[in-house]
């Protein structure tokens, strides 16, 4: 009984270190940069960026039959292994365009991250998203 007791004791002590471990290491790359010296890619580039924008952006229906157009812009963040969070609208248009752009920047690639002092570090991205009626 003393040994289960104490077994049980390990692993509670064990799995407390290793969630203290975890959370100085979150905490430490808690912070988001505006620049850093060298910034976040989109894979293959900017133009690839617009691109894919371009081909995965669909206008909805109830703004293009009242024919709302404009741009929305949108920030997120680039973690450090290259996922997008924290997705924003910062300028809305309308509520379905903005819908539309938080979908599609939510289904977006991992990026290449930004680097600060030669580490990955997490930055803060603004993309402008237009909706024109052809």
């Amino acid at each position: 009984m003393k040994k289960l007791l104490f077994m049980s004791l390990m692993a509670v002590c064990c799995l407390t270190t290793v969630s203290a471990q975890k959370t100085v290491v979150s905490q430490k790359n808690q912070t988001v940069f505006d620049v850093v010296e060298q910034m976040p890619e989109y894979p293959g580039g900017i133009a690839a960026l617009f691109e894919y924008l371009m081909k995965n952006v669909k206008y909805p229906t109830d703004a293009e039959k009242q024919k709302i157009e404009g741009r929305v812009i949108a920030t997120f963040i680039v973690e450090t292994d290259g996922s997008i969070s924290n997705i924003e609208v910062v300028k809305p248009m309308f509520p379905s365009l903005d819908a539309e752009a938080v979908r599609v920047l939510s289904g977006m690639p991992k990026w290449t991250p930004g680097r600060q002092n030669g580490k990955e570090v997490r930055v803060k991205y603004t993309v402008p998203i237009s909706f024109n009626l052809k």
